[in-house]
C-alpha cells in the first residue's frame, strides 16, 4: 500500500479486520473489543456525540506492549487507526468506522515526586486524574478548564487552561514524554534526547506517535480564589477586558467568554438563559490579594451575577462539567489574533445576540505572560506571539438543531476572519478544518512535515488535524 492509498483509505475489508483480531487476540494483554461484544456499546462512543462511529475493533491497552502490538496490526493490515486518550477530540478523532480504535483510558496511572516537583501520568489519564494526583501535595500544572478532558490530546495541542499566563502551557511544562512510534520503537523523549521528536511533541498534536506516559513540572498551587463573574453582553465590558487583562498579575487567569446566563442560585432569574459576557477567574496568587482580584472584576461593568470563593485548585477545572456532560454534539472554530479591534468585538456581540443553545460559548484564552516569554522556535506551538486563541463553540443536545448550530458556528467564524490571523489552535478545529492546517503550524509546518516523513512515512497516524510526509526529507 503506498503512503498515498493508506492515507485515503477508508473502513477495513472483513479480511484485513480477521486478520488483525487474530493477531491481537493473542498478544494483548489488556482488553480486545468487537462489535457484539457486550461492552462494545459503551467502549465505541465518544465525547463529541457528533461522531457517531462504529470501530471494527477497540483495544484498551493494560501495558506498553499491547501499544506496540496495535500500530503493528495497524501497519500490517492498512486499517484505519484512531488513538484516543481522554476522548475529547471535537473533530472526533478518537473514534472511526471499520477501523481500530488504541484506547488509553487504563493508562491513567499518575505518580508525583513532590521533593522534585515533578509528575509522570499514563497517556489515558485525564486531568482530573492529574490534578488529584498533584492537589495532594499542594502543587499543579497548566491544564484545561473541563476536568475529564484527557491530558494527552491538550498537551499535544499546546494546552490551553486556568495557570497559562503564570507557567506558560502545558506542552511547555512537559519535560519528557514517553513514544511508540509507527514502526513500534519504543523511546524516551526528552530535551537532549530524541531532541526533534520531543520539540514536535509539543503542540504538534498526535502525528508522530503514541504517548504512553507524561512527565510535567509542577508547581505550588494549594487552592485558588475563582469562579464566574456575569456582565451584561456590552461591547464596553469586553473592551475593558481586553485593555486591562496584559496589565493585571500573572497569576490571574481571567477568560473572557460569551454565552448565555445559566440558571444557577447566584444569578437573578431574569437573566437566565440571556446573552451574556462572563469573565471566569482563576486567581492562584496570595489569598491577602483576593479583594483586588474582586475590584479588578468589579471595574470592567455592571456585575450581574458572581461566584467567586476560594477553593482547591481542581476544583476550577470541575465547574463546568456538568454544562458541558458527555453525549452533546460540538463543533468549534479556532483563531489567534491580536487584541480585539472594535470591528471584531462587534461581530462577537452579533453572534453573542443569536447564541444557538444554552451550552454554546465563546472562549478568549489570552497568551501573555509567560506563554509569551517562551521563544517563538522552542516548541512546535506556533503562535507565541498572538494575544489571544479565540475558541468559537456551538455545542447542543438534539442532533435535529445539528444544521442550525454548525450553520451559525461557520458564520461566525467567516465574519470574525478579517479580524484574526490564518491559523487557530489546533485543539478548537472541526473535521472540516483540513486546509487550515499549515497556516495553524505557519513557520513551523515544513520541519514538522520533515520530522514526519522520518518517523511515519506511511503515515499511519493520519487521524488527525493531518501533516501528510514531506516528499523530500533534506
Amino acid at each position: 500500500m503506498s503512503d498515498h492509498d493508506m492515507a485515503a483509505s477508508g473502513p477495513g475489508e472483513p479480511s484485513q479486520i480477521e486478520a488483525a483480531a487474530e493477531a491481537l487476540a493473542s498478544r494483548v494483554k489488556g482488553r480486545l473489543i468487537r462489535p457484539g461484544d457486550a461492552d462494545y456499546e459503551a467502549a465505541r462512543h465518544v465525547y463529541n456525540a457528533l461522531h457517531d462511529r462504529y470501530p471494527a475493533l477497540i483495544v484498551q491497552p493494560a501495558e506498553t506492549a499491547d501499544v506496540v502490538a496495535t500500530l503493528a496490526a495497524a501497519r500490517t493490515t492498512g486499517l484505519p487507526l484512531a488513538v484516543r486518550g481522554g476522548g475529547h477530540s471535537v473533530a472526533g478523532y478518537a473514534t472511526c468506522d471499520g477501523g481500530l480504535v488504541l484506547d488509553l483510558a487504563a493508562l491513567n496511572d499518575c505518580r508525583v515526586d513532590p521533593e522534585a516537583r515533578t509528575l509522570r501520568a499514563g497517556g489515558g489519564a485525564t486531568w482530573a486524574d492529574l490534578n488529584r494526583a498533584a492537589a495532594a501535595f499542594g502543587l499543579a500544572t497548566p491544564g484545561g478548564i473541563v476536568s475529564t478532558t484527557g491530558i494527552a490530546g491538550l498537551t499535544l495541542g499546546g494546552g490551553l487552561g486556568y495557570l497559562n499566563r503564570r507557567f506558560g502551557l502545558a506542552c511547555d511544562n512537559l519535560f519528557a514524554a514517553d513514544v511508540v512510534t509507527a514502526d513500534g520503537e519504543c523511546l524516551s523523549c526528552r530535551k537532549d534526547d530524541h531532541t526533534e521528536l520531543f520539540w514536535a511533541l509539543r503542540g504538534g498534536g498526535g502525528n508522530f506517535g503514541v504517548v504512553t506516559a507524561f512527565e510535567y513540572r509542577l508547581h505550588e498551587v494549594p487552592d485558588i480564589l475563582g469562579g464566574p463573574t456575569f456582565y451584561p453582553l456590552d461591547g464596553e465590558v469586553i473592551r475593558r477586558y481586553v485593555a486591562r487583562i496584559f496589565e493585571a498579575p500573572e497569576p490571574l487567569g481571567a477568560l473572557l467568554a460569551i454565552t448565555r446566563g445559566p440558571p444557577l442560585p447566584f444569578l437573578p432569574e431574569a437573566w437566565h438563559g440571556r446573552p451574556m459576557v462572563a469573565v471566569l477567574s482563576c486567581w492562584s496568587g496570595p489569598e491577602a490579594e483576593d479583594a483586588r482580584v474582586g475590584e479588578w472584576l468589579a471595574d470592567l461593568g455592571e456585575v450581574v451575577g458572581q461566584a467567586l470563593r476560594r477553593m482547591p485548585y481542581p476544583v476550577i477545572n470541575t465547574l463546568f462539567d456538568e454544562l458541558l456532560p458527555p453525549g452533546l454534539h460540538h463543533y468549534w472554530k479556532g483563531c489567534f489574533s491580536g487584541a480585539p479591534t472594535d470591528e471584531a468585538i462587534a461581530v462577537h456581540l452579533d453572534f453573542g445576540e443569536r447564541l444557538p443553545s444554552a451550552e454554546t460559548a465563546t472562549l478568549l484564552f489570552p497568551l501573555d505572560g509567560a506563554c509569551g516569554r517562551v521563544a517563538s522556535d522552542a516548541t512546535a506551538f506556533a503562535y507565541r506571539d498572538a494575544a489571544f486563541a479565540t475558541a468559537l463553540g456551538p455545542s447542543w443536545a438534539d442532533p435535529a438543531d445539528s444544521e442550525r448550530n454548525i450553520a451559525w458556528g461557520r458564520d461566525y467564524y467567516r465574519a470574525l476572519r478579517p479580524h484574526t490571523d490564518d491559523g487557530g489552535y489546533v485543539n478548537f478545529m472541526a473535521d472540516d478544518d483540513g486546509h487550515r492546517v499549515a497556516d495553524n503550524y505557519r513557520q513551523h509546518y515544513d520541519r514538522l512535515a520533515r520530522l514526519k516523513a522520518r518517523v511515519d512515512p506511511g503515515n499511519l497516524f493520519r487521524l488527525n488535524h493531518n501533516i501528510p510526509p514531506a516528499e523530500r526529507v533534506d
